[in-house]
């Protein structure tokens, strides 16, 4: 005879360890709030300029630099400079691996939120 409530103590744990699993497995250059909110501005619009995302995301230039170059390095983002005349314009566009890596995301994100939802 099994213990009442025992199976919904198993299903508590599956839940605990899915989502352990989940958010264990969370791509940490992504899953930070500022390079969330620009992988994702970028997701939704073609290109974006510098000062285009630095508005979206309410970011200084400076913290908006760090971020995207750590983006880039990662390969999620490009990022193309040039001049107009003499003003300097940057422009970014999230690249397939960072799609990619952006829909991983929201997948393990989904099965995280499920795991604690459902417990």
């Amino acid at each position: 005879m099994v213990a009442k409530g025992a199976g919904s103590a198993a299903a508590r744990a599956d839940g605990a360890q899915v989502a352990a699993r989940a958010s264990s497995s969370l791509d940490r250059i992504i899953h930070e709030r500022l390079r969330l909110g620009i992988v994702s501005a970028l997701a939704v619009n073609d290109i974006l300029s510098f000062n285009e995302l630095k508005q979206l995301v309410e970011a200084t230039d400076g913290n908006l630099s760090v971020h995207a170059r750590k983006l880039e390095e990662a390969g999620y983002v490009s990022c193309t400079k040039r001049f107009t005349g003499r003003l300097p314009h940057t422009e970014f566009r999230l690249t397939a691996a960072g799609r990619r890596a952006l829909e991983s995301y929201l997948e393990q994100m989904e099965v995280l939120i499920r795991a604690t939802r459902d417990r």
